[in-house]
């Protein structure tokens, strides 16, 4: 094919600036630690401060950097694992589960929640919330759906409210035999409420992880699970142990 006006573009400035930058993170700099200001980074550099923000912009977005008000820009701690295809099911809320409870109350859910769990459309059903915290940072929030059906032992005793509630109702979750699960990934833009609760600017890109699980022949279980596409990788099958450097030019060991 002939050469396009992009093959005689050259390299943006900010952009070489970047991979320098990540080889000076990578070399010189630890998780947490604080970077030196935009007028001493830019004196090391030989660069505007202009093109020191486009660079540190673009690796805020790339999740090797974070900016926290009060504090300044810190250097990112390693990406969550999204594992996708594994093997392994289990309940939510079973030995190993990263989710942390917030909340769960009786509520009626979305109409599509309503439709792919098979219940009425003015149903109320348990709704779980969970967050996923790395690093002393929130990475992930959860809505997890489920019918009154699917854990039919549950008593007002057992769940008065808040957390004890979320306890209660997954433990009894556990009482069913699963079946199997299946899941799906996509590339959404934060809501309001998510964004608040990520700090996170609404319509920023997350990933939306959704997850079917399956028991005596029906979906016993939905959840909604928004990762910070920022802070999270998707992993596939049941090896935890490959890591994905965020330079290219590096080879995962």
């Amino acid at each position: 094919m002939g050469t396009t006006q992009l093959d005689s573009v050259p390299e943006p400035k900010y952009w070489h600036l970047k991979t320098v930058l990540t080889e000076a993170l990578d070399s010189e700099f630890s998780v947490g630690e604080i970077l030196p200001n935009e007028r001493d980074l830019a004196a090391r550099f030989g660069v505007a401060r202009a093109t020191l923000r486009q660079a540190l912009e673009q690796l805020e977005l790339e999740g090797r950097l974070q900016r926290r008000r009060g504090v300044g820009t810190t250097v990112a701690p390693p990406r969550v694992g999204v594992a996708v295809g594994t093997e392994q099911h289990a309940w939510p809320g079973a030995e190993g589960d990263a989710w942390q409870p917030v909340d769960c109350a009786l509520q009626t859910p979305p109409a599509a929640v309503a439709a792919a769990l098979e219940t009425g459309a003015d149903e109320p059903v348990h709704t779980v919330h969970r967050s996923r915290v790395s690093h002393g940072q929130r990475v992930a929030t959860e809505l997890l759906y489920i019918p009154a059906a699917s854990v039919p032992g549950l008593t007002a005793i057992d769940a008065p409210s808040g957390t004890a509630r979320t306890r209660a109702v997954l433990r009894e979750l556990q009482h069913l035999a699963l079946e199997g699960q299946d899941r799906a990934v996509e590339l959404g833009s934060a809501r309001a409420d998510d964004a608040k609760e990520l700090d996170r600017l609404p319509g920023a890109p997350v990933l939306v992880v959704t997850t079917r699980f399956f028991a005596q022949g029906r979906t016993a279980a939905l959840s909604v699970a928004t990762y910070r596409a920022d802070t999270c990788r998707l992993t596939f099958g049941d090896s935890p142990g490959v890591e994905i450097h965020h330079d290219p030019e590096r080879r995962a060991s």
